[in-house]
């Protein structure tokens, strides 16, 4: 899932280890690359590694442009500035509302589909009428699209589940088929839980179990498929690198937890009690239809990541919750 909220006061993130290197036909340091949704959790990041390491960004924003290094955009309307996107070697798109951050109300749902399905159409699009496209289309998606699976362990050759988070998941990726029928490799990156402190799904419970009230969610044997920032930025640009991989690749550590064995490192790391849990009957009652996405079980494993070369430098919760807390 896509988080809003900018991650201030933290360190560029040192990927160059995990990436291992130029691959052939990548974007070199010095390219210029357009990320849409920069401001959020996960894409500020991005954007701080890739200056650090000497590329040109190029940020996707929703009002007047104030330099070179902003283009004007709106999802919604299905407006981009195209000609800003000229001479890009890669377009990430990682705009969208916090799927958590508010009830499900009708009205929510229409902005949640608005902003991913009707603002990645827009990019796509946008990347297929430039004369010269960029070398890849790196397309934000979640592992929402498998749905609750159980205890049954899913990879990126699973089928999409049932609800209304997998039918999101579906149209999303679905709307980058202007880029992919343009030739342009075109990269799904379903993005599970990111553990960082500065917002996302993640970032509420460092305080919350700090202050000795976290606990488990639900009966706790729900599966929750993580990752470390450092790795997801990390493998955003191992994408972007690797010319062999296309269409949908999961972001998620190679091992799934349940929210129970999440509970115990929390707890464990910030040396606090976890004496408290939230019942389900709670959770739907104060969240509504939200609730379902956080109780229900997701374990999906990172198949075509660990197949095409990528090293996590944080693999296990406890070393993804440790990293967070630098």
């Amino acid at each position: 899932m896509n988080a809003d909220a900018p991650l201030d006061g933290d360190e560029p993130l040192d990927t160059a280890a995990s990436l291992g290197g130029e691959a052939e036909g990548a974007p070199a340091p010095g390219s210029r690359i357009a990320i849409a949704g920069a401001s959020g959790l996960i894409g500020s990041a991005l954007v701080r590694s890739l200056r650090a390491d000497g590329y040109e960004v190029v940020r996707l924003v929703r009002r007047t442009p104030r330099g070179r290094d902003e283009v004007r955009w709106d999802p919604e309307a299905q407006q981009v500035d195209t000609a800003g996107l000229a001479g890009c070697a890669a377009v990430v798109n990682l705009a969208g509302a916090g799927v958590a951050s508010h009830r499900w109300t009708a009205a929510y749902k229409v902005k949640l589909r608005a902003g991913r399905v009707l603002g990645t159409a827009a990019l796509a699009e946008a990347v297929a009428s430039l004369d010269v496209p960029p070398r890849v289309f790196v397309n934000g998606s979640a592992i929402g699209f498998y749905g609750d699976t159980g205890d049954r362990t899913v990879d990126e050759s699973s089928p999409p589940g049932e609800g209304f988070l997998p039918s999101l998941c579906v149209e999303w990726e679905e709307a980058t088929a202007a880029a992919r029928e343009a030739g342009v490799r075109t990269v799904l990156a379903r993005t599970g839980l990111v553990v960082a402190r500065g917002g996302g799904a993640w970032g509420p419970l460092f305080p919350l179990f700090q202050a000795g009230l976290g606990g488990r969610l639900g009966n706790g044997r729900q599966y929750w498929s993580f990752i470390s920032l450092h790795d997801e930025v990390a493998a955003l640009r191992h994408l972007i690198d690797a010319p062999s991989l296309s269409g949908p690749v999961n972001l998620t550590a190679p091992e799934p937890v349940t929210n129970r064995e999440v509970t115990a490192v929390m707890g464990r790391v910030l040396r606090r009690p976890t004496l408290f849990s939230v019942p389900s009957p709670a959770l739907r009652l104060v969240l509504g239809e939200v609730a379902g996405d956080i109780l229900c079980s997701t374990r999906a494993v990172p198949t075509r990541l660990l197949d095409s070369g990528f090293a996590f430098a944080f693999p296990t919760v406890e070393s993804a919750v440790r990293a967070a807390l630098r």
